[in-house]
């Protein structure tokens, strides 16, 4: 027993000497560039190196596939059915002029073959679903070594699989505890920082400490993530006193941003860790938080965010009017609240790169922690950032409009799919509005018609 200690003396030394090494190296590569925002390109050699594997990858099973007969890529649609950008009218003459010899112009009453027309809406809406595949992660064109992200990928040979396998040994065995150690770094470094700093009495020096200490921790978890972000138009980044507004696809978003720019929040509270980060941030900065189901939040919530914008010394508020997140293909409706206030807005575009990880953000069908472990055994996570002109609501827009035409601006530069509806039919119901609102177009084309008749 006693022959034993030596050994085990042995083998505690040499894991000491490792996490001695470790935490070195972690210290001199990672987080002090991430305290100063600088970077030895490690990230950048590690991309080029993925994308190099990829080609051999994809190029051995095209050939793969070829040889076998099969067919390895899905056939890329923009929806199961072809539709064509016409109105309501249209549609309906046509129909009418296909199925009698009468025209929508010659009978403007009600026809009962018009119910085919409604009737094959509603058919193509279940079939294609323009919203609920919005909530869903986006299929890719080709294989970037990880099993969950095409289904359509077979065996096709031993050294691919192989291929396979090292990259799970890397992604588990050394990138998965490196980027764990990070986090735990970087949050904690968060928490217990601003705490500190909140305790501090208001003024410039409070002001400054809380700006570099949540900089140099949100750089840290960005280092966490392996992220590769390119910022594009830094001269428009959000000044102070202003609001900037982006489209949402995962809750990295914020760190992402936070880690180029010192922003106020806007977030729902929530519980578990985010809501003990949460506690520690507001301390050090003047974060809004709030219910989204309480009304009376929503109002004090409203009238903060008019009292900060209104002092042009204060930091500005980064807001999701989306409200939820989007898979990374399209912007959804922003909510008016943002655009009601009256201040400068700053859009912000933000899109990832799906052939490097999935960054979408699926609240329905995982938590916080199980997608928290998802980012961090994946590729490294890629993505642009283009920040756009500032933009102010003209005279003759309401909120509603000037909302749409931010978000407009945002999918267009994002190259994003620029979408109407409501990114609340994530866990709602359609709104009763949005059915009446069909009735109102037939309404108003078979009483319109009949009206303009009657006056000639």
């Amino acid at each position: 027993m006693f022959l034993l200690l030596p050994s085990a003396n042995l083998i505690v030394s040499l894991l000491g000497i490792s996490l001695t090494v470790l935490f070195t190296l972690l210290l001199v590569f990672i987080i002090v560039p991430a305290i100063f925002g600088v970077s030895f390109g490690i990230r950048k050699l590690y991309l080029k190196t993925l994308l190099k594997i990829f080609a051999w990858a994809t190029s051995r099973m095209e050939r793969g596939a070829k040889e076998n007969h099969h067919q390895l890529y899905k056939p890329y649609t923009n929806g199961i059915i072809a539709k064509d950008p016409t109105s309501l009218e249209e549609e309906i003459k046509e129909s009418r002029r296909s199925g009698s010899s009468k025209a929508l112009d010659n009978t403007p009453e009600f026809e009962l073959s018009d119910i085919f027309y409604f009737c094959r809406k509603g058919m193509e809406t279940i079939m294609d679903d323009e919203v609920t595949k919005r909530f869903s992660a986006e299929e890719l064109e080709s294989w970037n070594l990880l099993s969950r992200t095409n289904y359509t990928f077979h065996y096709i040979s031993l050294r691919l699989t192989v291929l396979w396998g090292l990259g799970v040994l890397i992604r588990y065995c050394f990138l998965l505890p490196l980027r764990i150690a990070l986090a735990f770094t970087g949050i904690s470094l968060l928490v217990v920082r601003t705490t500190m700093v909140g305790s501090l009495p208001n003024g410039r020096f409070k002001e400054f400490l809380s700006k570099h200490v949540h900089l140099m921790c949100y750089r840290i978890c960005v280092r966490a993530l392996t992220a590769i972000i390119t910022y594009h138009d830094r001269k428009n980044r959000p000044r102070d006193g202003g609001i900037c507004v982006a489209n949402h696809t995962s809750p990295i978003d914020v760190i992402i941003l936070a880690s180029d720019g010192y922003y106020a929040m806007v977030g729902q509270v929530h519980g578990g860790l985010m809501g003990v980060i949460q506690r520690a941030m507001v301390k050090a900065c003047p974060h809004v938080w709030f219910e989204r189901s309480g009304v009376k939040d929503r109002h004090l919530v409203a009238r903060r965010l008019t009292e900060h914008v209104q002092d042009k010394s204060k930091l500005p508020i980064l807001i999701f009017p989306e409200g939820t997140c989007i898979n990374n293909t399209s912007v959804m409706m922003f909510k008016k609240g943002s655009f009601e206030i009256g201040a400068t807005v700053y859009p912000v575009a933000i899109k990832y790169d799906p052939q490097f990880g999935d960054a979408f953000y699926n609240s329905s069908k995982y938590g916080m922690m199980p997608y928290l472990l998802r980012m961090m055994t994946s590729g490294p996570i890629v993505c642009s950032v283009w920040y756009l002109p500032p933009m102010t609501r003209q005279a003759e827009e309401d909120a509603v409009q000037f909302a749409n035409r931010v978000k407009s601006a945002i999918a267009r530069q994002g190259g994003l799919v620029d979408l109407l509806w409501d990114g609340g039919l994530k866990r709602e119901k359609v709104k009763d509005t949005f059915k009446e609102e069909q009735q109102k177009l037939y309404s108003k084309m078979i009483v319109g018609n009949h009206e303009d008749r009657s006056r000639s």
